[in-house]
C-alpha cells in the first residue's frame, strides 16, 4: 500500500519528546520530529511529514534508512567531509610564510611565490593555489611599488608631494 511506512519505531514518545526538548542541533531536531510523528498512533504519511519538515521525502527514506540500520545515534550522526587534499603540504606553507616574513627575501609576485616552491622546495603548484595559499591562509598581499620614470625630477617631485600633503589637510 503506498504511502504506509514500514518503520518500528522502538523509542516510546516520552524518550523521544525528553530528547526533542534536549536537542540542541535544528538537524537532530528535524529527524526526532520525523520519528515523534512516525511513533503516533495516526501516523502521517512520509510525504506528509516530508512537507511538514520541508524535506524531500527521499531524504526522510534515507534518515529512516540509517535508524534501521543503526539507531537514533546512527540517524543523528552527520558525518563531515574530509575536503581535499592540499597540493601544497603543511611544511611547504611554513618555510613560506618564513620567507614572507624576510623583507630582504620577500617575493615580488605570486608567479616568483610558485617558481621558489618548485626550485628550493620541489613543490609543484598551480598560480592558483598558490595565489589562494598566499593571500588568504597566510594573509600575505604581494604588493610592489611601480616604477619609477628615470627622467623623473625628483625635485618636482617632492615639491608636488608637499604641495599635496598641505592641500589635502583642509
Amino acid at each position: 500500500m503506498a504511502g504506509v511506512t514500514s518503520i518500528d519505531v522502538k523509542e516510546s514518545l516520552d524518550d523521544l519528546a525528553e530528547r526533542l526538548r534536549q536537542a540542541k542541533l535544528p538537524t537532530d531536531k528535524e529527524r526526532l520530529q520525523v520519528l515523534y510523528w512516525l511513533k503516533q498512533e495516526n501516523a502521517p504519511s512520509i510525504s506528509a511529514i516530508a512537507q511538514a519538515v520541508g524535506k524531500h521525502r527521499n531524504t526522510l527514506q534515507t534518515w529512516l534508512s540509517l535508524y534501521r540500520n543503526g539507531g537514533v545515534a546512527a540517524m543523528l550522526e552527520i558525518k563531515k567531509s574530509s575536503g581535499g587534499v592540499r597540493v601544497i603540504p603543511q611544511w611547504a606553507e611554513t618555510a613560506l610564510a618564513k620567507r614572507l616574513q624576510e623583507p630582504e627575501h620577500g617575493c615580488k609576485s605570486y608567479g616568483q611565490v610558485q617558481q621558489w616552491l618548485a626550485k628550493k622546495l620541489g613543490v609543484e603548484a598551480e598560480y592558483h593555489a598558490v595565489y589562494q595559499m598566499t593571500r588568504y591562509r597566510l594573509k600575505s598581499k604581494l604588493k610592489v611599488a611601480r616604477p619609477q620614470n628615470r627622467k623623473q625630477d625628483t625635485e618636482q617631485r617632492a615639491a608636488f608631494k608637499q604641495t599635496l600633503n598641505s592641500t589635502w589637510s583642509c
